[in-house]
């Protein structure tokens, strides 16, 4: 199983100024959409448009965005179509980069994709080149002063792998395939997740010193800046001085 990520929670810290800028909103429906279209638009037995339902309603997106949303993907209302795509590249310092995108045009995805690597020191690589160093993971967030005890009982119950403790909370961490019943159980016993939902995470780190993450977290900001990128995974270890600067 995938250790815990730092980066992931500052990529959840940075949501908020996402979500002033209405880009939050964006990517919520984006994935509602693709989500309903791919596993249809019944969120009981589709987990992953759960997680974007609960993602979106943590947001404060109304319902009848969220509905509207999941009809586009099942195709009761029309609408741009979106797809999804994935690219795999290098950052600097030979760090695996993996990018998530939904998009109604592939051409101008990628040419967006490729410049922001291009412009900050990466390169844009082939199909399998960095994705088998990741692994498919469900995880679930609860704040610093949670109760630990119980979310390790509750959660190893339930099926979790593991249960990270660290300043910036707990992090319950599953299989892929396991993720929605251990949040449906840890939910069940009155828990409030800050965050959750199905990630990328690498198997191994590659531990940067200040002046090589600062060149990565420029890339990894460029691509989280486009606006059909969902998701930006690597498999960098940022210096923790470094980490507060961006939080």
């Amino acid at each position: 199983m995938a250790g815990h990520s730092k980066w992931a929670n500052i990529k959840f810290r940075k949501a908020a100024q996402d979500a002033k800028r209405g880009k939050l909103f964006t990517k919520l429906i984006r994935e509602i959409t693709v989500s309903a279209r791919a596993g249809g638009g019944e969120a009981e037995s589709n987990p992953r448009l759960r997680a974007a339902i609960d993602k979106a309603y943590a947001a404060n997106m109304t319902k009848e965005v969220v509905e509207r949303a999941i009809k586009k993907g099942t195709g009761e209302l029309g609408g741009v179509d979106y797809e999804e795509v994935h690219y795999e590249g290098y950052a600097p310092g030979g760090i695996a980069v993996l990018v998530e995108c939904t998009t109604d045009n592939r051409n101008r995805t990628v040419g967006e994709v490729r410049h922001a690597f291009t412009k900050n020191g990466g390169n844009l690589g082939t199909d399998g080149s960095v994705s088998y160093l990741f692994n498919k993971i469900g995880v679930i967030r609860f704040p610093a002063n949670s109760n630990e005890e119980q979310i390790i009982e509750w959660a190893v119950d339930a099926g979790a792998e593991d249960v990270v403790t660290d300043e910036d909370g707990i992090e319950v961490v599953t299989m892929a395939e396991n993720f929605h019943a251990v949040q449906s159980a840890l939910a069940a016993h009155g828990l409030v997740a800050q965050d959750a939902g199905i990630e990328q995470r690498a198997s191994t780190e590659v531990l940067l010193n200040e002046n090589e993450g600062e060149k990565v977290l420029r890339l990894l900001d460029a691509l989280e800046e486009l606006d059909d990128v969902q998701n930006v995974y690597s498999n960098a270890n940022f210096p923790d001085a470094l980490l507060s600067e961006a939080g």
